[in-house]
Parts: structure tokens; sequence; C-alpha cells
């Protein structure tokens, strides 16, 4: 985990997650690398909701903003 660079995007941390579930789901990899796999996964999982929420809430306020009538 230690060797990937910290994605910049949130397309690059989905991409990255993408590739961890395949390398855990194909089975084929030693144990102490499945745990750092999942380890790994479980961060970007984070990163992902985390600007999903940020997103989100960027959204939400604008729109209200919008519908805001103006005093």
């Amino acid at each position: 985990m230690a060797d990937q660079p910290e994605p910049s995007s949130y397309e690059q941390a989905r991409q990255r997650l993408v590739e961890v579930v395949q390398a855990l789901e194909a089975g084929s990899v030693p144990l102490s690398k499945t745990m750092e796999l999942w380890q790994e996964g479980e961060a970007l999982a984070r990163t992902c909701q985390e600007w999903l929420d940020g997103a989100r809430g960027t959204i939400e306020a604008a729109t209200q903003t919008k519908e805001s009538p103006e005093s």
C-alpha cells in the first residue's frame, strides 16, 4: 500500500479501487498481500466517499441558493 501514490482525483481513486477489487476477487495473491490490498481498498473507498459527499454538499448548497427567494 505504501508504494501506491495518493490519488489526486476521484477518478484515479475509483480506478485504483477497481484494480484492488479485481485482484482480491482473483484470489491469486498471498495472504499478506491480500491484507495489504484490503487495507488499501478500504482507504480508497473512504476517499471516494469523501469526494462524493463533498460534491453532493456543493450541489445541495447551489440548489438551495438558487431556489431561495431573494429578499
